[in-house]
């Protein structure tokens, strides 16, 4: 790589890895070590390409999913970490209730099989329509509504304080480090 093509890519992990390793850990599962890992490839699968990219962080994006994807079809899937004690009780400053949220989606989503966060990440961290999602994960429209679907049933059911939340409260949770995914009735 040039000095030129070096400086580029340094001001785009620079400008955008904050935002990139919010959806890598998403994909994760909210595992933020997992979510370094995965970015960090990405970036370095990107770099060696990066005189020939257009739109380098839809490509890095590109990459993020479909390494997420290669996760899932190992023979041998990473074990879970369990932790020793849940989390504490609710608190009521609104700073506490918004951090308890998010460990709660965190929890919920690491509960969900990869496809289904994958899934969830893509249409409501990411905002991308279904056929979008049915082309990066290489899949039909169909599969990624019922995935979606059933997903989102799943979520309700590991998490039934999600459902209760309004736009507001999912707003407030969002403002920090994680964007919650969209949990309709």
């Amino acid at each position: 790589m040039d000095a030129a093509g070096l400086e580029s890519f340094r001001d785009f992990v620079d400008s955008r890895s904050s935002a990139l390793l919010r959806t890598a850990v998403l994909l994760s599962g909210g595992d933020r070590h997992a979510g370094e890992d995965l970015l960090q490839n990405a970036l370095v699968r990107a770099a060696g390409r990066w005189h020939r990219i257009d739109e380098p962080e839809a490509y890095v994006r590109q990459i993020l999913y479909r390494q997420q994807i290669s996760r899932w079809r190992l023979k041998w899937p990473r074990r879970e970490v369990s932790v020793a004690e849940p989390p504490e009780s609710r608190a009521d400053t609104d700073a506490s209730a918004a951090a308890e949220l998010r460990v709660v989606m965190r929890a919920a989503l690491s509960r969900l099989t990869a496809r289904q966060r994958t899934v969830l990440v893509l249409r409501y961290f990411e905002d991308l329509p279904e056929s979008e999602v049915a082309a990066l994960l290489g899949c039909s429209v169909g599969t990624v509504r019922s995935t979606t679907h059933r997903s989102l049933a799943r979520l309700r059911s590991l998490a039934p304080e999600l459902a209760a939340l309004g736009p507001a409260d999912a707003e407030q949770a969002s403002s920090r480090d994680f964007s919650p995914v969209e949990v309709r009735p």
